[in-house]
Order: C-alpha cells, then sequence, then structure tokens
C-alpha cells in the first residue's frame, strides 16, 4: 500500500512540477508533510538540503530521498520513477505533437499563462524553505554571505556549500549561540 501511495503522490507532484525542481519543492512537501505526513517539517529542510548537495536534480532528489526515507531502496525507486514519469511522458508527446503547434497562439498564450505561476512556485519554495530553516542570526548572515558570493562573486555554488558547512562545523565546535 505505501508503494501505492507513494507512486500516486509523485505521480501528482512530477504531472504539476512545472518549472523545474524548485518548483516542485512545495508541491513535494505539501504531500510528504501535509497529506501523507511521512516526513516533519526539520525532515522536510533535511530532505531540500541534502537533495541540494546531491549530484542531480533537486526535485528527482528530493523525490528520491523522500522515498528512501518512507520505504527504503524501493520506494526510492518508485517515487523516482514515478516523479519522472510524467517528464518523460509529455517531453515525448511535445516531440511528436508540439511542432504542429508550434505557432498556434492558444498554445503560446497557454505557455505564457505558465510563466507567472511557474515564477510563483518558485518564489513559495524560497519562502518555504526561508521559513522553515531561518532560526538564527548565524543562518541569515550565511544565507546571505553564500548569497553574495554566489551572485555578486560568481563563486562556484558547490564550494560555497563546502565552505558554509565548514563554517557551521566551526561554529558548532566552538559552541556559539546567534540565536534570533
Amino acid at each position: 500500500m505505501i508503494y501505492l501511495q507513494l507512486f500516486l503522490a509523485f505521480l501528482r507532484v512530477g504531472f504539476f512540477a512545472f518549472g523545474g525542481g524548485a518548483a516542485a519543492l512545495p508541491l513535494i512537501e505539501k504531500e510528504v508533510v501535509e497529506n501523507y505526513h511521512w516526513l516533519q517539517n526539520g525532515e522536510f529542510l533535511e530532505l531540500v538540503t541534502l537533495s541540494e548537495l546531491s549530484p542531480g536534480p533537486i526535485g528527482i532528489n528530493s523525490a528520491t530521498y523522500a522515498g528512501f526515507k518512507v520505504a527504503g531502496f524501493w520506494g526510492a525507486f518508485v517515487a523516482t520513477v514515478a516523479f519522472c514519469f510524467p517528464s518523460f511522458l509529455l517531453v515525448f508527446l511535445a516531440y511528436r505533437f508540439l511542432s504542429v503547434f508550434e505557432h498556434d497562439s492558444r498554445v503560446q498564450s497557454f505557455l505564457r499563462g505558465l510563466r507567472p505561476a511557474v515564477l510563483a512556485l518558485m518564489g513559495m519554495a524560497c519562502y518555504s524553505i526561508a521559513h522553515r530553516g531561518i532560526k538564527d542570526w548565524f543562518t541569515i548572515f550565511v544565507a546571505a554571505f553564500a548569497f553574495f558570493l554566489i551572485y555578486y562573486r560568481k563563486m562556484d555554488p558547490i564550494l560555497v556549500l563546502l565552505l558554509c558547512g565548514l563554517v557551521g562545523i566551526l561554529t558548532g565546535l566552538t559552541g556559539l549561540k546567534l540565536g534570533i
């Protein structure tokens, strides 16, 4: 029964994850935290962090991680396949049929209408992660500094992630508390 629930949950997410993995995060959160209660809020934040650190797309990594947390190896397999299947199907159909409708004004209008919704989903993902992840001044400072390094200094995001992890280790070793 759990495999069927995982499959249906991530199939739903996969069908509505327009805009990529970051846009899928609020949908994944709704399924695994709110609908099924498979993960707690803190565990979801951990899922996002580990998915971002792992190589590959964050949406697929999130599905795999959540599936593994819920039902082990086969849960990870089922969640990943279910999440990816709609993309495979839509790309296949788009390849086969979209060229016929490429210049259709209704199709162009539909795609133009999707763009703001994708922006809203990505904004919701940012809000949700920030809302649950900001626990103290340390988090705010490190997040702002990481943003500065990546956006303004064009530093490699992987290097920034590793540096932030190192800063976290160092502050943990010193026992530094910077609560809000």
